[in-house]
Order: structure tokens, then C-alpha cells, then sequence
């Protein structure tokens, strides 16, 4: 039986390449690639030809990975890459790994390249353990309730985001928690790289973010902002409501932000949306 090979790939410089993981993806006859196209330009770049191109992202289909499995049952060792740094860790990946895992194939780790070590090392924040959270949830309940983790956090926070939703999460980092130590880096290991530090509140006051996104956050001292009063809440909700989200949705955004029941919140939202 053959195995199963999680490999590590560049977030951005291609000479991050491992040797070890060249040597894997010219021994290996399939590779399962996030994004084939990006894969083939990669293996293209390290002289890699002649390897058959699955694509298996985060909708990869249980047919699809059991066709993986089986060829690897069969005896033909399957590389695994993202289209950067290394897979299931915010990339596709783990359903793969798991049935493989199930049907008894050896799975293992050709390490490399991730965003969320190379942030780390960057801060300066981190001296022991650190919460990974990944990307946020874009709104509601789940989102309000990151946040509130966040704030109470008394380890380091890791994030990602997407360039268009830097600003806002930055925006609502600073109203939880202004004077909290943070980083933000983009695009690293490319030929713009940049890390800009301060506090969450001195980081909220930039107004445009260009490329990929890593934060790290400083460690808190366990204790939440304090909730908002009916002034702060109300001008959130004008604020939500001029930009168009409906009144069910900016009741599930802020209940966890102002720890009210969302009946009160949402009839709040009534109120002023009627202009009483």
C-alpha cells in the first residue's frame, strides 16, 4: 500500500520550497490540488511533469475522495498540496486525510511554508501557546460570539482575513478592545510584504488593506470591554441599517456584542427603524 503525502507549499516566495517535498512530488504519480491550475504553474516552476491533477478543494465531493483513497489502496501514493502553505490548516484537506486514516493508509507530513507560523514569528507577541481562530464568521450570532472569545482571551489570537473585510474587523476589534498590542501583515514572503504594528485602535484608523491578510493579537487579561450602553447600541444599529442589513440580521449581529437578549435587541431595531 502507498501513502498518503501532506505536503507544505509556498504562501508566496516559490524559493520556500522544501527539498524534501520536490523530491515527494517527483516521486509520487497523483497529486489532489486545491486548485489544479495554480498546482500545474508550481509544479511547472520545479521541472515536475508528467503527474495526474485531481482537483479537491473545500466542496470536493465523498466520490472524489473515495477515488483517492482507492488509488491509494491500489498502491499509488497521492500528494496532497493547497494552493499555499499547508493543507487543513485553514485549506482543504482534512476530509482526505481522515479517509485515508479509515482505510488504514499511511499519512505523512512533508512540513512547510504556513502564514500562521511566519505571523507568529513576525509579532513579537507570542512566547507560549496562541489561539489559531482562522477566518471569522462574516456576521451574526457566531461572529459576535468570536469576539467576545477574543477579548477574553489571555493567550495571543491568530486571524486571517480577506483584504475588503480588514477594516471592518479591525473596526470591531478596536470598539472590544482599542488598546490591545496587534500586527498586521500581508502578503508575506512576496514582493510586497509588509507588517504594520500598534494598537487595534491605532490599526483601525488605516483605511485600506491590499492582499493576503495575517493578525496576531496580543494577549488580553481575560476580561471582556464592558457591554455598550443604549446610546452605543442604538448608534451601531443606525449604523448596520444604513447599510442596508435587514433588521433580523443586525438583531443576531449585536446580541452577543451587547449582551442583551436578542427579543430586546431586535424590538430596539423595530423601534428605530420605524424613527420612534
Amino acid at each position: 500500500m502507498a501513502a498518503l503525502f501532506v505536503i507544505g507549499t509556498p504562501i508566496g516566495n516559490l524559493g520556500d520550497i522544501t527539498l524534501r517535498a520536490i523530491e515527494t512530488l517527483r516521486e509520487v504519480k497523483h497529486v489532489a490540488a486545491e486548485d489544479t491550475r495554480r498546482t500545474r504553474q508550481l509544479l511547472s516552476h520545479l521541472e515536475v511533469h508528467g503527474k495526474h491533477l485531481v482537483a479537491l478543494d473545500a466542496h470536493a465531493t465523498e466520490k472524489r475522495i473515495a477515488g483517492l483513497v482507492d488509488r491509494l489502496i491500489a498502491g499509488e501514493s497521492v500528494a496532497l498540496v493547497t494552493d499555499a502553505g499547508m493543507p487543513s490548516v485553514s485549506d482543504p484537506g482534512a476530509a482526505l486525510v481522515r479517509a485515508a486514516i479509515e482505510r488504514g493508509v499511511e499519512v505523512t507530513v512533508i512540513p512547510g511554508p504556513s502564514a500562521v507560523t511566519a505571523a507568529v514569528a513576525l509579532s513579537g507577541l507570542v512566547e507560549g501557546p496562541f489561539l489559531f481562530l482562522g477566518f471569522l464568521p462574516r456576521r451574526g450570532k457566531k461572529r459576535h460570539e468570536a469576539m467576545e472569545r477574543i477579548a477574553r482571551s489571555v493567550e495571543p489570537v491568530v486571524l486571517f482575513e480577506s483584504p475588503n473585510r480588514t477594516q471592518d474587523t479591525l473596526e470591531e476589534l478596536a470598539r472590544a478592545m482599542p488598546e490591545r498590542q496587534a500586527i498586521v501583515s500581508r502578503e508575506l514572503t512576496k514582493l510586497h510584504e509588509e507588517t504594520v504594528r500598534g494598537t487595534l485602535d491605532e490599526l483601525s484608523a488605516r483605511s485600506e488593506w491590499r492582499g493576503e491578510i495575517a493578525m496576531v493579537i496580543g494577549a488580553g487579561n481575560g476580561e471582556a470591554a464592558d457591554a455598550p450602553d443604549d446610546a452605543a447600541l442604538d448608534a451601531r444599529i443606525g449604523e448596520l441599517l444604513a447599510e442596508g442589513v435587514s433588521p433580523r440580521s443586525v438583531a443576531d449581529e449585536l446580541t452577543a456584542w451587547s449582551r442583551r437578549p436578542r427579543r430586546e435587541v431586535y424590538a430596539r431595531v423595530q423601534r428605530l427603524r420605524r424613527g420612534q
